[in-house]
């Protein structure tokens, strides 16, 4: 078993590769950034290949050394979820990379998805669910779902698509929530801007993402759509002010600052009854 992770030096990459390292896989880590990639904490424990996916080569199976398994998780364009960059350079990048690893002998392909490929849809969102994306970014990922599934539909590769749900944890980008949470609390800010908080999200820890997809990369028979996520409905708001609490800080909650993202649900959360049956239910 050889894993390429791609987007290795990304927010999830990083936690993937070191889950990885820690069960003593062969691994693989692809990046676009040589420096970032060369500079993580576990480079000197894999195979470390600085590479563009924008402009694979043509022996691109070989040039990532040959792996058994990938786990594909760069996507340009992010976070901008409703930029046409998504259908026009992310979907042929990874449709076009893709065809070559599997042509080059992949066994194993897990690409990540999102819980916005089910649109505006919402309550307990299960894999049953068909997707309603309404955003340039879902819908791409939802059409290379789509190509992926055909294209390895009479082959020998196992296909997984984890649709993944809301994380946070170590290394998350500066845009987003927690990470300007945790600066708040660093700069001893006495409030912290956010929206009303009220709607309705599922969350998991970043490493238990990680976790659970390196546990799906250990079972190729457990193929299709795979919603990775915590089964567990939370106000955003409750999640926060629980942040604050664990931390002992004294920052206070300015809600209602900015308006709800109209791009996705006020209210939904995955059903894990899938991730159940693999026994990695978190």
């Amino acid at each position: 078993m050889k894993v390429l992770v791609t987007g290795a030096t990304g927010f999830l990459g990083k936690h993937v590769v070191a889950t990885l390292v820690q069960q003593g896989i062969s691994t693989v880590a692809t990046g676009r950034d040589a420096k970032k990639l060369l500079a993580s904490s576990w480079s000197s424990k894999v195979e470390c290949i600085p590479m563009d996916l924008a402009t694979p080569p043509g022996n691109l199976f070989e040039a990532l050394g040959s792996p058994t398994h990938c786990i594909h998780l760069a996507w340009p364009g992010l976070p901008n979820y409703k930029s046409d960059c998504h259908l026009l350079e992310g979907l042929p990048q990874s449709r076009k990379v893709l065809s070559k690893l599997i042509d080059g002998g992949l066994e194993h392909l897990l690409v990540t998805g999102t819980c916005l490929e089910y649109g505006m849809q919402e309550g307990e969102l299960s894999e049953e669910t068909n997707p309603e994306p309404s955003t340039p970014y879902a819908v791409a990922k939802d059409r290379l779902r789509y190509i992926l599934e055909q294209s390895t539909l009479n082959t020998n590769v196992h296909m997984q698509w984890a649709r993944l749900f809301y994380m946070y944890g170590p290394g998350q980008p500066s845009h987003s929530l927690f990470a300007q949470l945790q600066q708040a609390i660093a700069t001893r800010q006495k409030e912290f801007p956010m929206s009303g908080g009220e709607q309705i999200r599922d969350y998991l820890p970043v490493k238990t993402v990680a976790e659970i997809l390196v546990a799906l990369a250990h079972h190729p028979s457990f193929t299709g759509i795979i919603n990775v996520c915590s089964g567990k409905s939370i106000r955003l708001r409750d999640l926060v002010q629980g942040y604050v609490d664990k931390t002992h800080a004294s920052i206070k909650l300015k809600l209602g600052v900015y308006p709800y993202p109209e791009w996705e649900p006020f209210r939904f959360w995955g059903s894990t009854a899938k991730l159940a049956q693999l026994g990695v239910t978190r």
